[in-house]
């Protein structure tokens, strides 16, 4: 029998809250039963094992994400809709470091289907509209901007740029501004 107040909700809930105080690789089911001062066997009626887990967290972190990314782009456009999409990964991972990582989870097929990930993509689309550029190129900035923000925030949270000039925050605003002037001016094939 399920103990009481454990629900598969509450363990994804305090596993992302463990991701953030430790890091995502650190979190298991072992990590978990401590947290909760259960026995392991405890909590395998809601999650198959640490994989499972870290999955479930993976599909809650891009779900927060892709809904702080839409309530950030609505309404804007062009260069204002690209600089809140980024913002909002960078200072989510900033925030939620664990779940950051959580969210670079590569899923499987079944689980990329079920996730936000989609929406991610959507948002991405949607800014890249405001550029004008052909259908057929949006694969391509998609990647792109993935790449550029995913690649920064991994650098900052890493440690990468605190011991040099500039300070991130104005090498992050010309990161934007460069990506917005490629988009502006992108590449005929």
């Amino acid at each position: 029998m399920a103990r009481v107040g454990l629900t598969t909700q509450r363990l994804v809930e305090a596993g992302a809250e463990l991701a953030d105080e430790v890091g995502f690789e650190q979190v298991t089911v072992s990590a978990l039963a401590r947290r909760f001062d259960v026995k392991v066997a405890s909590l395998y009626s809601h999650v198959r094992n640490s994989q499972d887990l870290r999955t479930r967290l993976a599909l809650l972190a891009l779900e927060e994400l892709a809904d702080l990314a839409s309530d950030a782009v609505a309404g804007r456009s062009g260069k204002d809709a690209l600089a809140a999409l980024g913002n909002v990964y960078r200072d989510y991972a900033r925030t939620h470091p664990g779940r950051y990582a959580a969210s670079q989870l590569r899923l499987t097929p079944e689980d990329a289907v079920a996730s936000a990930g989609r929406r991610h993509s959507q948002l991405t689309r949607a800014i890249l509209r405001g550029y004008d550029l052909p259908e057929a190129e949006q694969n391509h900035a998609v990647r792109l901007l993935g790449g550029a923000f995913h690649g920064y925030i991994t650098l900052e949270l890493g440690g990468g740029f605190s011991h040099s000039a500039p300070d991130s925050q104005q090498s992050w605003e010309r990161v934007l501004d460069g990506l917005d002037v490629l988009l502006r001016n992108w590449p005929t094939p």
